[in-house]
């Protein structure tokens, strides 16, 4: 018995570890997006300008 919970506990670990990897880089794309955007904005400014 002890084995299946010390096998659940590890997979809840790596699941959990793999969620905060995925979460972010997730993050940094949306922000990578925004500066994007930001830029193209500011480029559109300049030329109106």
């Amino acid at each position: 018995m002890k084995k299946k919970t010390e096998f659940f506990r590890k997979s809840a670990i790596l699941i959990s570890a793999a969620a905060l990897s995925l979460g972010a880089a997730g993050c940094n794309a949306v922000k990578g997006l925004g500066q994007d955007i930001e830029s193209v904005g500011q480029a559109g400014e300049e030329a109106i300008d």
